[in-house]
């Protein structure tokens, strides 16, 4: 089901094979697609370290790391003589930046994508209402930056699409909320992967910095209601184009 892992290095006494944390991180990441678009399903047991380190050409070492890796996220569960199994869904920690990033690698699911919007819709309203109430300068600022660079280089740039991260990080941590603060890294993940795919044949549908915009103007005007409806008017718009990107 997957091929070849291409990084590689001489070992003794065999030919050459990759190992050190690009290689298995590359071995994680191929293994991490394949199970989360469905191609190792629930229950299934992936095959012996021997026969999927032949067929990956990588050495036993790095195969078993990026098993470490898959295991830390939930992904899949190994027992002495049981073998390696791929653990249900409601196991997976779905927040992960890494696991978004596999669940994009291709098609993503549109029900996962739902659940990705209905979580941003819950979470990221009442943080724009704590923002307004709890930002200090240096945090205001933060999201002002954050702005101006997504207005600068666009979300259909690299550079835009990471200060559209730093937008949304720079909110939650103007909470002063350490719990909501430990979401930032998979709010942002979850945010960069579907600006992605709803550019991913076309251009945006349409310029979602406006929407931004007034976000960051109630923040800064201290109106927490009003930043509030912002955010929440931001979240079902990016969902819409979503929606519009996910039926072409």
């Amino acid at each position: 089901m997957v091929g070849p892992v291409s990084e590689c290095e001489e070992e003794p006494g065999r030919r050459a094979r990759g190992t050190g944390r690009r290689l298995h991180g590359a071995i994680a990441h191929k293994l991490g697609v394949a199970i989360v678009s469905g191609a190792y399903p629930p229950g299934e047991r992936l095959s012996g370290e021997i026969a999927f380190s032949e067929a990956l050409d990588v050495s036993r070492s790095a195969y078993r790391e990026a098993v470490q890796v898959l295991a830390a996220k939930g992904l899949v569960e190994s027992r002495p003589k049981a073998g390696t199994r791929v653990l249900p869904r409601t196991r997976w920690n779905l927040l992960d930046p890494d696991v978004l990033a596999w669940a994009f690698a291709d098609e993503p699911d549109p029900g996962f994508v739902r659940s990705l919007f209905e979580l941003r819709a819950i979470v990221e309203p009442a943080a724009a209402r704590l923002a307004a109430e709890r930002r200090d300068r240096t945090e205001l600022k933060a999201i002002k930056d954050a702005l101006a660079a997504m207005r600068r280089h666009s979300l259909t740039t690299e550079a835009g699409r990471a200060a559209d991260r730093d937008f949304h990080d720079a909110i939650l941590r103007a909470t002063h909320n350490d719990a909501l603060v430990v979401l930032s890294a998979s709010i942002g993940a979850a945010v960069n992967w579907t600006t992605q795919y709803k550019q991913r044949a076309l251009a945006l549908p349409r310029n979602p910095v406006p929407d931004h915009a007034r976000v960051y103007e109630a923040i800064a005007a201290g109106r927490p209601e009003a930043a509030a409806e912002a955010m929440r008017l931001l979240v079902d718009l990016a969902l819409a184009d979503t929606r519009t990107a996910m039926a072409r």
